[in-house]
């Protein structure tokens, strides 16, 4: 074992000792105060990454049970006793939103394995990729179209577009090597940043989204249904996907103009040969799933249980087999990681963390009078700049998304603008680097970019994004609330 990663293990045992050592701070219950120590322990480990994430994450809630089983039961100010059980830890693991995540996964593996999102894929070059921006539009509508049934940005971007773009790539003749500028550099470039767009425009189209939701939950009061979420982002969403292959293309555009769209697309469906009875049902169920959250108030359902439905449909009606969901350790890796982070917030939560977080920061938080929607931006500016240091969004949701809910709340900001505000930027703000979330380094690594260049297109489209959300968003995020919407 080398001396970097015992100075990472101490560090990380050093948090949850300390909180023996030093006293509690006044307010907070000595039991959220020792939970506190667990919680940003395990923040930690996900970012130095001794172990896998999902190891951590049992390590966590373990060393978090443990606590909760062995701190005495507290009486508070008010008089309340605060007693927590073992089990409490636990209920990350039967929480509807890790459920939904896990169950959206499964049609992930369905597009994947049946070949139906690339056949999509093909049959919309053929009718529109005449040119290299009409492909990067492409890239663009056919990621909208399956991102509220892939949480798996790593699937859709890596998956499913990386390979086609690749495989288009070389067919005009471009090398990573030789000629990166004549088509590589810009579709490839614009997959991830439109992967980056297409996160936040629906609950289920990113795994971190859920977790965020229900991480700032019990902070600022406010919580979205899948409807409510898309009408939010669909705004200043869809207008940052208009935007984005024109941005990249107009920062870096490719020496190749015209495509042969027709004799790739012909290439590319006769390699995947006729359309299955599985690609059928899969289009028929994706449907039915997308309306069902859609309605999901009037039919009294909630998401979880349309996603849940839908993955055993999946199997029942033979699109996918069981094996296909065992082999997707990206779904029961988030099962375990996501389950277990929620867990822990939970218990935060029950041991009076985020209210004490919340009445300290008011204390040393503000911006004066009426300036609401200046604190508002600034922490959003300042969310987005962080995604520098975070070559992971679910790490960034777990370590940043509290505590900047927190500080939104404590400086006066609006509940319902801080929170959408806060949920759609860790999506595009992973943009900035080739680091930033799973499908960078996948993309990054096929050769065709350098770092100069896509640091310049990601720090255009992230803080882009941020002007369009605090402008256009805050505008149409007020309009919903008049109308009733949240």
């Amino acid at each position: 074992m080398n001396t970097k990663k015992l100075i990472h293990y101490a560090i990380i045992l050093a948090c949850p000792i300390l909180t023996y050592i030093f006293p509690a701070p006044e307010g907070l219950p000595i039991l959220g105060w020792h939970l506190f120590g667990v919680y940003v322990g395990t923040i930690l480990a996900i970012m130095f990454k001794p172990f896998p994430l999902p190891i951590v994450l049992l390590a966590g809630v373990a060393l978090a049970s443990i606590v909760v089983g062995t701190t005495p039961a507290e009486t508070l100010a008010d008089g309340t006793k605060l007693a927590l059980k073992e089990n409490d830890v636990l209920n990350g693991y039967k929480s509807g939103t890790t459920w939904l995540v896990f169950a959206a996964f499964a049609m992930s593996t369905a597009f994947v394995t049946t070949g139906l999102g690339k056949r999509i894929a093909y049959l919309m070059i053929r009718a529109f990729g005449g040119t290299t921006l009409r492909l990067g539009y492409v890239n663009a509508c056919l990621d909208l179209l399956l991102s509220p049934a892939m949480p798996s940005t790593t699937a859709r971007a890596g998956g499913i577009m990386f390979p086609i773009m690749n495989s288009v790539t070389v067919s005009l003749g471009s090398d990573p090597e030789k000629s990166p500028r004549k088509a590589g550099h810009y579709l490839l470039l614009n997959t991830y940043m439109i992967v980056k767009t297409t996160g936040y425009m629906f609950l289920t189209a990113m795994a971190p989204n859920a977790v965020a939701l229900e991480l700032m939950k019990p902070i600022t009061g406010i919580t979205f249904n899948w409807p409510q979420w898309f009408l939010a982002a669909s705004v200043p969403g869809l207008l940052c996907l208009l935007l984005t292959p024109l941005v990249v293309y107009v920062l870096y555009p490719p020496e190749l103009k015209k495509v042969d769209n027709a004799a790739i697309a012909k290439k590319g469906l006769e390699e995947i040969g006729p359309i299955s009875k599985q690609e059928k049902t899969l289009l028929g169920l994706f449907v039915v799933a997308v309306l069902a959250w859609i309605f999901s108030d009037q039919l009294h359902v909630s998401s979880s249980t349309i996603a849940i439905s839908v993955m055993a449909l999946l199997v029942i009606l033979a699109v996918i087999n069981w094996e296909d969901l065992l082999k997707n350790k990206g779904a029961w890796n988030t099962f375990i990681w996501y389950g277990g982070i929620l867990g822990l917030s939970s218990v935060l939560d029950k041991a009076h963390f985020f209210t004490w977080l919340s009445e300290t920061l008011k204390q040393v938080m503000n911006f004066g009078e009426g300036h609401a929607t200046v604190a508002t931006i600034a922490i959003l500016a300042v969310s987005v700049g962080v995604r520098y240091l975070f070559a992971s969004g679910g790490a960034y949701v777990a370590a940043m998304v509290p505590v900047f809910s927190a500080v939104g709340m404590a400086a006066g900001a609006s509940p319902t603008l801080l929170a959408l505000g806060l949920l759609f930027s860790n999506s595009y703000g992973g943009a900035l680097t080739h680091y930033g979330s799973g499908p960078a380094p996948v993309i990054f690594g096929a050769g065709y970019h350098d770092t100069k260049s896509w640091w310049i297109v990601g720090a255009v489209v992230g803080f882009g994004s941020l002007l369009i959300h605090v402008t256009v968003g805050f505008a149409w995020w007020q309009a919903l609330s008049g109308m009733g919407v949240f």
